[in-house]
């Protein structure tokens, strides 16, 4: 399943992980880092454990673990400490390359192992540009793990390594840096055959800003986008919600393509469709069957 919309909940509060749940966002990520007190660390990896033991049940939405980086003291014993609930994927913060995925990759393995679990079962998703050197390491990612099935980017602990004092302008449009990210990282998921994700719209109070945001994301190649807060669900799943007319153009390609058993372009409503049209309207029928959208 490639998710329309991630909401992160806060693993020290099991109301917050329950409001999260139920959201109706596609994948909960139970936080383990930057929304967890240093402090709290310990008691928001064993309430995380616990919610995953108690919620077997994933077919309405996937819950996720965001972990601390696997360079600071608390990353590998939160893998340790939440593998054994069977979170359908981790979300690794900080990576500097591929090669970060491939050693949670490796993790993995051993601690599904040990805890009789299918080995490969839990997906990873990094937050591929938060360090100075990953902004350089994008191309890495290509064949860094199977479990690699979405990619997102970050711009706020970029904009705290450069030292910047903001990182969107009066507008609200990202600066240079930061729209860099965003194309690299969509450059790299699609080099790597993961599905890109776009990072977080922070104002949780401007829902048309989110909207305009979602929109462009969308129409760049994202498949979808992080929440911070729940309102901004509703919101994000219709944006990234294939609608009817896109549907019924999707399933007019397929049918001037069947039509026409060979070809590599066809002629349609007075255009020349070739065969990356053909591949993105399957996709669009795919997402639209998942959702259970009827096409027109």
């Amino acid at each position: 399943m490639i998710p329309r919309s991630l909401l992160f909940a806060p693993g020290d509060s099991d109301r917050k992980m329950e409001k999260a749940s139920a959201s109706g966002a596609d994948l909960v990520i139970l936080d383990l880092e930057d929304s967890v007190a240093e402090p709290r660390k310990v008691i928001a990896r064993e309430a995380v454990l616990a919610f995953l033991n108690a919620t077997p049940d994933r077919s309405k939405r996937e819950l996720w673990v965001r972990i601390n980086a696997l360079s600071s003291p608390q990353g590998l014993p939160d893998l340790a400490g939440v593998v054994a609930g069977h979170p359908d994927g981790i979300m690794l913060p900080k990576p500097d390359s591929g090669a970060d995925v491939t050693l949670l990759d490796n993790y993995l393995s051993a601690l599904e192992t040990a805890a009789g679990l299918p080995v490969g079962g839990i997906k990873i998703i990094p937050v591929a540009t938060e360090t100075a050197p990953s902004l350089f390491a994008l191309g890495t990612y290509a064949k860094a793990s199977a479990r690699m099935t979405l990619m997102t980017w970050g711009a706020e602990d970029i904009a705290a390594v450069v030292g910047a004092s903001a990182n969107r302008d009066a507008d609200g449009k990202y600066d240079p840096l930061y729209e860099l990210a965003r194309t690299l990282c969509l450059a790299a998921a699609a080099n790597a055959d993961a599905a890109a994700i776009d990072t977080v719209y922070t104002n949780f109070r401007n829902p048309e800003g989110l909207e305009e945001e979602c929109r462009r994301v969308r129409r760049a190649g994202f498949q979808g986008k992080i929440a911070i807060h729940p309102d901004q669900i509703a919101i994000i799943n219709d944006a990234f919600t294939p609608k009817p007319e896109e549907i019924a153009f999707a399933k007019r390609v397929v049918d001037a393509f069947a039509a026409n058993p060979g070809m590599g372009t066809v002629g349609m409503e007075g255009k020349m469709i070739d065969i990356p049209h053909l591949k993105q309207s399957k996709k669009i029928l795919a997402i639209a069957e998942r959702l259970g959208v009827v096409p027109a």
